[in-house]
Order: C-alpha cells, then sequence, then structure tokens
C-alpha cells in the first residue's frame, strides 16, 4: 500500500479558476517509489462557482462546507488527509517541478525535523517572477528562530506559510490552522517553529500568484488595528508553546 502525501488546498469562487493550473503542477511531481499524493480540494462555502474546474482525477476529493476563509476550509478538510504528510498548495498557486519530493526527503531524512518550506517566488501577472531577497541559506531552522526574526522585521517571517510540508500528526497536535482572517498561516508557522525543528529549501518550491482578487491584497487585510490584533495573537500562541516545554518529537531537549 502506498504511503500518501496529502495535498490540500482551499478554495472560494474568484480563485477557482486557477485551479487547472495548480492540478499540472501536481500532476506533473514526481515521488519516489511506494509513495503517492491525494489532492484534497475544500471549498470554503457552497456555490457552483468552484466544481466545474474541479480536475477529474480518482487521486483529487473535492469538498464543500460552512464558510468560514481559509484556514477553516483547510482544518475542517483535516477529516479525510489519510496521509502521512500534508502539503499546502492555494488554489492560485503553483507548485514547482520536483518540490513534493524535495519536501518529502528533507522530512524523511530527519524524524527531528517537524515541517518544511521552500523558497517562493511571486508570480506576477505578465508571467515574469521575482523572489525574496531576504531567504535564508538551505538547511535545518532552529526551534524560535522563525518567531525571532518575524518579530524583528515587522511581522514578517523569514519563510513563507504558503509553502508548507508537515507531518500530520504534528499538525493535529497543533490544532490546525489558527481561527483568524488572515494570517492563519503565519500562525501555524510560528506555532510549528516553537515546538519543531523545521527545514528550508533553497531552491524554488512554489509560484505565489499576484492577482487582483486574492485576499491578502484587499484592503481588509492592512486594516492597522486588525493586523495588530492579529500579529499580537500569532505572538502570543507562539510565545506560549515555547515557554509550555512541549517539543516535537516527544523526549527532544
Amino acid at each position: 500500500m502506498p504511503r500518501r502525501i496529502i495535498v490540500l488546498t482551499a478554495v472560494h469562487g474568484p480563485s477557482a479558476r486557477y485551479l487547472p493550473e495548480a492540478y499540472e503542477s501536481l500532476r506533473t511531481q514526481e515521488l519516489p517509489d511506494g509513495w503517492e499524493w491525494h489532492w484534497l480540494i475544500q471549498e470554503d462555502g457552497f456555490t457552483g462557482e468552484v466544481q466545474p474546474y474541479v480536475p477529474h482525477d480518482r487521486r483529487v476529493t473535492f469538498r464543500q462546507g460552512r464558510p468560514g476563509g481559509p484556514g477553516v476550509a483547510r482544518t475542517i478538510a483535516l477529516a479525510q488527509a489519510d496521509g502521512d504528510y500534508v502539503k499546502v498548495l492555494d488554489a492560485d498557486d503553483q507548485l514547482t517541478p520536483g518540490c513534493l519530493a524535495r519536501d518529502l526527503a528533507a522530512l524523511e531524512a530527519d524524524p527531528a525535523i517537524g515541517w518544511a518550506t521552500s523558497r517562493v517566488l511571486d508570480f506576477l501577472p505578465d508571467g515574469s517572477t521575482v523572489g525574496f531577497e531576504g531567504d535564508p541559506a538551505g538547511g535545518p531552522l532552529e526551534r524560535g528562530e522563525v518567531l525571532a526574526y518575524w518579530k524583528a522585521h515587522d511581522f514578517r517571517a523569514p519563510v513563507h506559510p504558503a509553502a508548507l510540508f508537515v507531518r500530520r500528526d504534528l499538525l493535529l497536535a497543533l490544532g490546525g490552522w489558527m481561527a483568524l482572517p488572515a494570517s492563519e498561516d503565519t500562525g501555524l508557522l510560528l506555532a510549528l517553529n516553537a515546538v519543531s525543528r523545521g527545514w528550508f529549501t533553497a531552491e524554488p518550491g512554489l509560484l505565489y500568484r499576484k492577482w487582483p482578487g486574492q485576499a491578502t491584497g484587499q484592503a481588509a487585510h492592512t486594516d492597522t488595528a486588525e493586523r495588530d490584533a492579529r500579529m499580537a495573537v500569532v505572538e502570543a500562541r507562539a510565545t506560549a508553546l515555547a515557554g509550555l516545554g512541549w517539543r516535537y518529537p516527544a523526549g527532544t531537549a
């Protein structure tokens, strides 16, 4: 029986048209013998706008649920996640060739690594890509490293949560994504880093699409009062987890 990587996508109507491109980037991934992927697409709501774009593939499961934002959609989809690992793929983004295999190799090589991310390139409307100059060197990310950088750089993490690859049991232990209107993925990233070491792959692993309809481009996302509240609870959660002394895997110093 093959072992599984669950690729998890939250989607709403405006971003559904990009699902075929996300699928193509997933379909062409090559995995080691004995491994397969299963794509869980979870609509944030009940509409007829998404299903027409869902690929017809036995490895793809489409479900709908009560609207609550991408964090809620991803977390409820965990009920169907029957693999050892979970890979995030937003509906409007694309994986780069070899990304899944690189993520998998990093975590299979070291049981003390709980999660991985990779370099992300902004994918602009004209088809060009732009990288982030502050990317860390490839290799392990020690506990607390991401939080320290985030606090020192105006709440900007050194690695991108949209590229997350994580052990399913660790993801469940932390309760999935935070119940926030935005930054729910950053909150999870900092929580993961509070309790476990991570891994960063310097080779690009994700094309992060920039387009007018994306949630992070809306005015509400940068509202000062809400942003301050989001950042405060994200930091408080990570700090509390670190202070409790719980570590993944259990028994590590």
